[in-house]
């Protein structure tokens, strides 16, 4: 008798341990405050690239397509250098040189120049002079910048310039350099906490600017969820910012967004999205004037859940009329659609008053029956017709040339 109240009692203890278990998962996955992060680990698998390349790949007809570097972890920001280009490395906490000396379109070797850091994400560079340059590293907490030797390529004294927030979902952060009236400033991009809250800390959803050496750090923009990349147009010199809308709405909602960044604005989050719309989920209330009505709406909207990152401008020198001024977007993709979508780079096409005719797949083939092999980061623009596109799953760097006509 004794030996059958045993066995029950350690089944119903084994039963209440697989409930606990299951109820732990469903709510790790169901929060509000989940980042995207969670999924991105689960399915953040490396390959071989070797194995890929042969995928179908689409890309235009005028541009020659190549592997510059692979097997380089969780690579996401991409930024030009002498001869090369240098890339952060999230998962190795790396910041990467990688060189390309006779031209050939692929890197001649990895020159590991910062490691053991946290999160290294956005990039950036500025020359006070000949002799003084400094690159500019964003981490989750922090801003670093280092002396820069351009010549040698070596860095060297470090300086942390910026405290950011270090709790919480979106874990990001990215840097541009912008010249204004009175000078060049840093812009650092900060995500949200969680999906859609109320934050108490005022560097959250937010561009902030500071000087160079990080003093005087203020509010720029606001009511931004994730602009997790920003980027200069270099033909009106305007910010331009690629945002996540929240996620638990549905598969159609709300639009991804590209936005341009104005001082003193509040793009929306948490209680609208799009163009002026209210998010009921968020707040029910029924006002008499829409309370989105002072948000800025976005200049140019993608599908929910297409994850845009990394953006930049096609230059005007090096490639054929039909793409000057125009826009590259890469999106990373979703995690939590029912069908999957974006997992490509697409061209947003702009004249040169930053109007939108319209947007076309520019690098594809990422997602072969329902399953992606890669997800697209990062885009760098360079003149001479040159595109490098970072693939924080695949570990590797593509580069597209233009055939010169």
């Amino acid at each position: 008798m004794k030996k059958n109240k045993l066995i029950i009692i350690i089944s119903i203890l084994i039963f209440l341990v697989i409930i606990g278990f299951s109820l732990a998962a469903y709510f790790l996955y169901t929060s509000s405050n989940q980042s995207e992060s969670f999924l991105e680990v689960l399915i953040d698998r490396p390959v071989e690239i070797s194995e890929k390349i042969d995928s179908p790949l689409i890309y235009p007809d005028d541009f020659e397509l190549s592997i510059f570097a692979e097997k380089l972890g969780k690579v996401r920001d991409i930024l030009a250098a002498p001869a090369g280009i240098i890339v952060s490395s999230m998962q190795a906490g790396k910041v990467i040189y990688l060189p390309d000396r006779n031209n050939d379109g692929v890197a001649d070797e990895k020159v590991v120049l910062l490691e053991n850091r946290y999160n290294p994400h956005g990039l950036v560079d500025h020359c006070f002079s000949e002799d003084e340059c400094w690159l500019y590293l964003a981490e989750t907490d922090a801003i670093y910048r280092f002396r820069y030797d351009k010549i040698k390529m070596k860095l060297g004294e470090e300086e942390r310039i910026v405290e950011l927030p270090d709790d919480g979902g979106h874990y990001t952060r990215d840097v541009l350099i912008k010249d204004d009236l009175n000078g060049p400033r840093l812009y650092i991009s900060v995500g949200s906490k969680c999906n859609a809250c109320v934050e108490k800390d005022w560097r959250r959803a937010k561009i902030l600017v500071s000087n160079l050496d990080g003093s005087n750090l203020k509010e720029y923009a606001s009511g931004l969820r994730n602009s997790v990349f920003i980027t200069l147009n270099p033909f009106n010199n305007e910010i331009y910012a690629a945002d996540m809308g929240r996620d638990w709405l549905g598969d159609s909602l709300p639009l991804e967004e590209i936005n341009i960044i104005q001082e003193y604005q509040d793009y929306g989050w948490p209680a609208c999205h799009g163009n002026k719309i209210q998010d009921t989920e968020f707040d029910n209330t029924e006002y008499e004037r829409n309370p989105c009505t002072d948000t800025i709406s976005p200049i140019i909207t993608m599908p929910a859940h297409s994850a845009p990152l990394g953006l930049d401008f096609i230059p005007e020198e090096g490639f054929g009329d039909e793409y000057k001024y125009n826009l590259l977007v890469a999106q990373h993709g979703s995690w939590n659609r029912s069908t999957p979508i974006g997992y490509q780079v697409v061209r947003m096409k702009l004249d040169i008053e930053g109007n939108y005719t319209g947007t076309e797949e520019f690098l594809s083939g990422f997602l072969s029956e329902g399953e992606a092999w890669g997800r697209p980061a990062d885009v760098l623009t360079l003149p001479g017709g040159k595109i490098y596109v970072s693939d924080d799953q695949a570990g590797s760097i593509y580069l597209l040339q233009y055939k010169q006509q």
